[in-house]
């Protein structure tokens, strides 16, 4: 089958590789129909986060089940599923308490968490390839629609939709609420949406790229473009000095100023001072254990230095990690047939597998009107 595989930083390539093949009772094979960069990917991709040469990539997967292993019982052959990007045993303490983001069983390192072709979550290739093994079907897929309806709002399902309203959830946003949302990227647009969906009245969204912030306006959202605004002021003035309810962190670990300079803690110091007293932050945003490549020596070692004396002062609860996104999936799925969500305003190409390569490259680059970039593998 042909997949997109890692060889080094900023090379990635569609080679020939071995076919996706049952290898457990409880696996399924799903033909993948749609699989999307995500910005997580870039890490890898930038050589900021380690990944073995050869790695299949990608974990924003879904497609149509063509074959299941003798254990798998709900799950059929011909089902169009989404695939979370969490792989989950379903039976450890951790997925019985609906953490599946920390599941304890399916990660051989011994580190709660796995997922598809991403560093350090296990030996399982990703999804961006014609096949995908799906380990544990029955409890991991998520059973679409059939057909080809939704296509682009379903495949959102796998990660950034579920990951914007699990930063949403931590943040507590509530009705009639303000939120400040940080990075327009794709998981900044979803939780600007789902801060939206969940009813608050003010979402303000930080970036300085255009293309971005036009689609923040697109869901109703305040944009703001700290490359030539005031953003304190700018949100302090709009809440009458109180400063928003809730904070959604959506940059991660390679935050950095208007002119490129990175500063790791950039982020997280703004959100505790806009964030009014006992209000609530949602990080959802990637922070690692260790990045030698870090601008600042106790970031290359995973030691992130914000302003946590003011935080514990202001009283703010702070919700970090990846997103358990079967919690919300089927939720986000019905919302979606319902017209009432629309994650898909947020894509901007839709491309064959053979051109990841230079989709990569111009993602990578923030290339204007790159937001959100789908491959579809089963087009070959």
């Amino acid at each position: 089958m042909k997949a997109v595989v890692f060889r080094d930083a900023f090379d990635v390539r569609v080679e020939d590789v071995e076919d996706a093949r049952i290898e457990s009772p409880l696996d399924a094979i799903v033909q993948i129909t749609t699989a999307n960069i995500c910005g997580s990917d870039l890490h890898p991709y930038e050589g900021r986060a380690p990944m073995d040469a050869g790695t299949t990539i990608g974990h924003e997967n879904m497609g149509v089940v063509v074959e299941v292993g003798a254990g798998v019982e709900r799950i059929r052959v011909g089902d169009r599923v989404s695939v979370p990007f969490n792989i989950a045993c379903g039976t450890c303490r951790n997925c019985n308490l609906g953490y599946t983001s920390a599941c304890q069983r399916a990660n051989p390192s011994g580190t709660p968490g796995a997922g598809y072709g991403y560093p350090k979550m296990g030996p399982y290739q990703g999804g961006q390839a014609e096949l995908l093994r799906v380990p544990w079907a029955d409890f991991n897929l998520l059973e679409l629609p059939q057909g080809t309806e939704h296509e682009t709002d379903f495949a959102m399902l796998s990660d950034i939709f579920p990951t914007g309203y699990h930063g949403a959830e931590m943040a507590n946003v509530q009705p009639g609420g303000s939120v400040v949302v940080f990075g327009a990227g794709p998981v900044g647009l979803m939780a600007a949406h789902s801060s939206m969906l969940k009813g608050a009245a003010q979402v303000f969204v930080v970036d300085k790229e255009p293309d971005r912030l036009e689609l923040a306006r697109r869901y109703g959202a305040t944009a703001i473009d700290f490359s030539s605004q005031d953003v304190g002021q700018t949100i302090m003035d709009a809440t009458g000095g109180q400063g928003v309810d809730s904070g959604i962190e959506a940059v991660g670990y390679q935050a950095h100023d208007h002119t490129g300079q990175e500063h790791p803690e950039l982020v997280l110091d703004q959100l505790v001072t806009l964030v009014r007293a006992t209000g609530s932050l949602g990080v959802v945003g990637v922070y690692v254990s260790e990045d030698p490549k870090a601008a600042t020596e106790p970031a290359q070692e995973g030691r992130y230095e914000f302003q946590f004396g003011a935080a514990f002062e202001k009283g703010l609860t702070i919700g970090t990690g990846q997103c358990p996104v079967k919690r919300y999936n089927r939720q986000l799925r019905d919302l979606i047939i319902q017209g009432r969500a629309n994650p898909g305003l947020i894509v901007s190409h839709e491309l064959s597998l053979d051109e990841a390569p230079g989709a990569y490259e111009s993602f990578d680059k923030r290339e204007d009107g790159w937001t959100k970039v789908l491959l579809h593998p089963a087009a070959a």
